[in-house]
């Protein structure tokens, strides 16, 4: 636990990562943060600070892939009053309000180009121009940057400045998505079950061994983030005090587990033989989940209750 926020981790994968980022935190080294989405990259950085002597300082962040091109150097330098229209007051920027601590700049690979050149003379000066200002106002802040991009290929690309790269690419850091992190996924589970359950004054509720394999074998392609999210429905579907693998197959992404299953899964020979296997399954499952409550298993299956049972013999 850093701070107010954790990173929770149990195996090898994030071991390397950890002690990496123990020995820059420390520093006053730009970190370039790679990962792919929902791997944690914002947290990392927040961690970094907090571990930092600038830790006493803010923490700002600005998503560069979110902000309008026409509004990021605003965003990041701030504007005077009357500077241009709409601009009807002062407006500080990122920079300005990240003295003395850290700024996070997030998916630095969607940047502009013009606004790449801009931002690599505030790295160079170490002071922002306030658009419409008449002199510039230093800054001393730390810059933390992070991206789903290949910033190399960018650069081959000519999408992404050479010489900001190297500005920025001081200490390159490289989060693991959670498919190479498997070892993490019951840590990972237990952790956000308790906090769903705190946030929500619920109970909690344990995984069953065939659902955490389960688990264990998802793709995530939407990484930690997904997890965190697919607990919370987990925790909502769950019956009879626990999260079983029938919930578990019910609220994974329906493209993931038809994905995951093997040929022999859906049975051999003919396409409607292999049809019948699969609808067989689907309608075990919910029988088992509904505890056999026929009514319930055809609401949930969008089923007539007569045809379900027709199909059931």
């Amino acid at each position: 636990q850093f701070g107010k926020h954790e990173i929770v981790w149990k195996g090898e994968a994030m071991r390397g990562v950890m002690a990496q980022l123990e020995r820059v935190a420390a520093s006053e080294a730009r970190v370039c943060i790679f990962g792919e989405t929902g791997t944690g990259k914002e947290l990392v950085a927040r961690t970094i600070h907090e571990r930092s002597p600038r830790a006493t300082g803010p923490f700002v962040t600005l998503n560069c892939a979110a902000v309008p091109a026409e509004l990021i150097e605003s965003e990041l330098f701030g504007h005077e009053k009357g500077s241009f229209t709409g601009a009807s007051g002062r407006h500080v920027g990122k920079f300005e309000q990240a003295h003395q601590g850290t700024i996070l700049l997030d998916e630095i690979g969607d940047m502009p180009l013009n606004m790449q050149a801009k931002l690599l003379r505030v790295l160079e000066e170490g002071e922002v121009e306030r658009i419409g200002g008449d002199k510039p106002v230093a800054v001393n802040v730390r810059v933390v940057v992070a991206t789903h991009r290949d910033l190399e290929a960018r650069v081959r690309e000519e999408k992404f400045r050479q010489d900001l790269f190297h500005r920025i690419h001081v200490f390159p850091l490289q989060l693991p998505p959670l498919r190479e992190r498997r070892d993490d996924i019951p840590a990972l589970l237990e952790h956000f079950a308790a906090q769903v359950s705190a946030q929500n004054g619920w109970k909690p509720v344990p995984f069953s061994t065939d659902a955490l394999q389960a688990l264990q074998s998802h793709t995530w392609p939407g990484n930690v983030r997904e997890l965190r999210n697919l607990v919370e429905r987990l925790m909502l579907l769950a019956t009879e005090g626990q999260v079983d693998l029938a919930t578990v197959q019910m609220a994974l992404p329906k493209a993931a587990s038809g994905a995951s299953a093997s040929p022999g899964a859906l049975g051999s020979g003919a396409l409607a033989d292999r049809v019948q296997s699969f609808e067989r399954e689907v309608i075990l499952s919910e029988l088992k989940r509904s505890h056999q409550n026929m009514s319930l298993a055809a609401k949930t299956l969008g089923l007539e209750r007569s045809h379900l049972y027709k199909k059931a013999e």
